[in-house]
């Protein structure tokens, strides 16, 4: 089957002679490499700057053609922001534990794309939460940096932001984990790492015993594939 990116693109080249590779590469050059000016948005500096942390945008850019997984996430943490590298924190380390990769192949641009829902840390309210990605970064960004990767195969989506960009039907966090079977081929929904979700998967024991096993077996197929 010819490959399928996240946008639902499907390359016609099943009903030709023409081999993935050539269509890949016109494919290719035809789609308009979006990181450079991404990195430089500064959109929402003033909501930033109105923010408890007062931060200026520095977006996280994580992916480029090629890749075969992709991480669809919320937003960077601070310490993301800080360091300038996604899921650098206590939830990077529990997110690839649960899919069963080293840091070294969870870094990998050439294998994986990490493309959030919002490419800058949101920041914090005057309460100390976590803002909400800002909807205006995903309607400027996010059909490009998805037109980028047609060779994803396996797509991995985290946290309810992304589960209701990419799935149709969605209605809550923990519905959508459960019916894993029921998604398009090759898309898992999973929960946030971050610590906060450890009561969750306290209580939701089928998580770890039924979905992270074949969630594990699907990223080895893509990774080694």
């Amino acid at each position: 089957m010819p490959p399928e990116n996240p946008l639902g693109f499907q390359v016609a080249w099943a009903r030709t002679m023409i081999p993935w590779k050539l269509v890949r590469i016109i494919y290719l050059r035809r789609v308009k490499d979006i990181r450079s000016a991404l990195s430089n948005c500064t959109l929402c500096a003033d909501r930033f700057a109105a923010t408890a942390t007062r931060h200026a945008p520095n977006p996280v850019v994580w992916f480029q053609p090629g890749a075969r997984l992709l991480i669809a996430s919320q937003a960077p943490g601070i310490r993301v922001h800080e360091a300038n590298t996604p899921f650098w924190d206590a939830s990077g380390k529990r997110l690839r534990d649960w899919l069963g990769l080293s840091d070294d192949a969870f870094y990998d641009r050439t294998r994986v794309a990490i493309v959030p829902m919002g490419f800058c840390f949101p920041g914090y309210n005057a309460k100390g939460s976590d803002l909400p990605p800002p909807p205006i970064c995903a309607r400027t960004w996010r059909a490009d940096a998805l037109a980028m990767l047609p060779d994803v195969s396996l797509t991995v989506l985290i946290g309810g932001y992304a589960m209701r960009y990419h799935l149709p039907k969605f209605t809550t966090v923990t519905q959508a984990v459960q019916d894993w079977r029921d998604h398009p081929p090759g898309v898992f929904a999973l929960p946030h790492p971050s610590w906060r979700n450890t009561g969750w998967l306290k209580k939701n024991l089928w998580f770890e015993r039924d979905v992270l096993p074949r969630l594990k077996a699907a990223v080895r197929e893509v990774m080694d594939g």
